[in-house]
């Protein structure tokens, strides 16, 4: 196998996740300055409701992307109220009781809730260096949780609130990885109308006051880019090269947070955030320097998603042979190789 082929899906893998991490980051100080005043149910409302919009407008022909199917209508559901409910009504709570660094640093925890459940769920791989990388992730989550507390309860609950979030969202990860081969605009498009249409509904219930115009449409393009955009590169990324890889790059997405959130004016820092910053800098970067290879077996499996035929995997026949990416169900024989490889959707044997 070349070497090119070996390296592209995790060299493609970690730019589409750097891309939605710097998308993501950014939206956080933005969501605290726009969301002031609103309630939490509608932030997330208008959130989703821009993500949507996305997904309506990107979405691919069946040619070219595997279509969701009736049976990942449950898996949607919950993303939804995981994702897209009480995630972002978490954050945009949280957002309003402590300063938008420390919830930007806060957000690095997402990483770690991501790998320890892939790892659970779906067997990812983890070697000493990435255990040593959570390590560090959650001593610096701990710093900033003492941090706030010095500041008093009402910033200590608030940063309890992202921390809410960053759960929520490590589990709406794992659930989609298992939806990373479907056109991912369709699975932004689900989630984020059931999203925003649950969080519109409480919205009136607990009688959130309404946006300004002005808000509003803010909101809708934070969340259209933060949170649509940022979504879509996020499970391209997942396809590419797993949940918890996928989990660690994103973790670059707070620090992008925090530096918006001191350029626009937010002067909360302490050395003990500093010190957080940097142990959480740490370890993101220790999780990325993990490498893998080794002698492996492929079975044989029949499945369908976009695919290409210079990636060493897809040798199947066509008549004639299409160029570039193309979704079809096809059925891959047993092999035998050796080579660098991450946990796509061809690597995930057991260790």
């Amino acid at each position: 196998m070349k070497a090119s082929r070996v390296h592209l899906p995790a060299l493609r893998g970690g730019l589409l996740a750097l891309l939605a991490a710097a998308l993501f980051g950014i939206s956080t100080p933005l969501v605290q300055r726009w969301g002031a005043g609103l309630g939490a149910f509608t932030t997330a409302a208008l959130l989703y409701a821009g993500a949507a919009i996305v997904g309506a407008l990107s979405r691919q022909h069946a040619a070219k992307e595997a279509k969701l199917m009736r049976g990942d209508l449950p898996r949607l559901m919950s993303m939804a109220g995981f994702g897209a409910v009480l995630g972002p009504v978490a954050l945009a709570w949280g957002l309003q009781h402590t300063s938008g660094t420390g919830a930007s640093l806060m957000l690095t925890l997402e990483a770690l809730f991501t790998a320890w459940l892939a790892r659970l769920v779906y067997g990812e791989t983890l070697d000493r260096r990435v255990w040593c990388a959570m390590f560090l992730l959650i001593a610096g989550g701990i710093a900033l949780v003492l941090d706030q507390g010095r500041h008093g309860g009402n910033q200590l609950w608030g940063l309890l609130a992202v921390l809410l979030a960053t759960l929520a969202w490590g589990t709406d990860n794992t659930l989609s990885r298992a939806l990373a081969e479907r056109d991912p605009s369709q699975v932004v498009l689900a989630k984020a109308v059931l999203g925003a249409a649950a969080t519109a509904v409480l919205a009136v219930v607990f009688r959130d006051p309404l946006p300004t115009l002005g808000a509003a449409a803010a909101l809708l393009t934070v969340g259209a880019t933060g949170y649509g955009l940022s979504l879509r590169c996020y499970l391209l990324a997942q396809r590419a090269f797993g949940a918890a890889r996928t989990g660690s790059v994103f973790a670059f997405a707070p620090f992008i947070g925090a530096a918006l959130a001191m350029s626009m004016g937010d002067r909360s820092g302490s050395w003990i955030m500093a010190v957080a910053g940097v142990l959480m800098a740490s370890g993101v970067v220790l999780h990325l320097a993990e490498s893998h290879g080794h002698a492996h077996a492929h079975e044989a499996m029949a499945h369908e998603h976009a695919h290409r035929h210079d990636d060493g995997h897809h040798n199947h026949a066509h008549d004639p042979m299409p160029t570039g990416a193309h979704s079809h169900r096809h059925v891959h024989e047993p092999l035998r190789h050796s080579h660098p490889h991450v946990p796509d959707a061809h690597h995930r044997h057991g260790h």
